[in-house]
C-alpha cells in the first residue's frame, strides 16, 4: 500500500494481504477492513478512528503501540492470536463473534465492550475496567473476578461458572 500521506479515509479494503506491512505514523478514519490478513503490521503510533475489521485474520500485533489519543475500532467475526491489548483506554469496543485466542488485555478500561459470542481461549484478562461489558454467550474464558473491577457485566451460563474457579470453593 503505497501512500505518500500515510492518511486513509473512508476507505475500504477487501481480501489484501497486509502481513508483516509498517503502518506506523499512519492514520485510518473510518476505513473498513474485510477478509484481510494483518498478521505481524507494526502499528506504532497509528491512528486508528473508528476502523472496523471483519473476517480478518490477526497475529501477533500489538496494539497497545498505537496512537492512544486517536484509537476506536471493532473486529467482528475475525481471528485475534497473540495479540496485545494492554494499558489502553478502549471503552465501547467491540470483539463480536470472533476466536480470541492467546491474547493479552492488561491494565485496560474495557467498560462498555462488547466480547458477545467470542472463543477467548488462552486470553487472559488482568486488572482491567470491565464495568457493563458483555461477555454474553462466549466460552473459554479464564477471568478471575479478584484481579478485575465487574460492575452490571453480563455473562451467560453454563459459561459463567468458569467465573467460581479462583474462589476456594467446591461446587458439586
Amino acid at each position: 500500500m503505497e501512500n505518500s500521506k500515510k492518511e486513509f479515509n473512508s476507505k475500504i479494503f477487501k481480501n489484501k494481504d497486509f502481513s508483516s506491512k509498517d503502518f506506523s505514523e499512519y492514520l485510518f478514519s473510518d476505513c473498513k477492513f474485510y477478509g484481510c490478513n494483518l498478521s505481524n503490521i507494526n502499528l506504532e503510533n497509528t491512528k486508528l478512528q473508528y476502523v472496523s475489521f471483519i473476517d480478518c485474520k490477526i497475529l501477533g500485533i500489538n496494539f497497545s503501540k498505537c496512537n492512544q489519543l486517536i484509537l476506536n475500532f471493532s473486529f467482528e467475526n475475525s481471528y485475534l492470536s497473540n495479540c496485545i491489548f494492554s494499558e489502553m483506554k478502549i471503552k465501547e469496543s467491540v470483539f463480536k463473534n470472533c476466536k480470541i485466542l492467546e491474547c493479552d488485555f492488561s491494565d485496560n478500561d474495557l467498560s462498555f465492550s462488547d466480547f458477545e459470542g467470542s472463543n477467548l481461549a488462552g486470553t487472559f484478562f488482568i486488572k482491567n475496567n470491565l464495568s457493563f461489558a458483555s461477555f454474553l454467550n462466549c466460552k473459554n474464558y479464564s477471568i478471575n473476578p479478584k484481579e478485575n473491577i465487574f460492575k452490571k457485566t453480563k455473562f451467560s451460563l453454563p459459561e459463567a461458572v468458569s467465573l467460581l474457579n479462583f474462589f476456594d470453593i467446591e461446587i458439586k
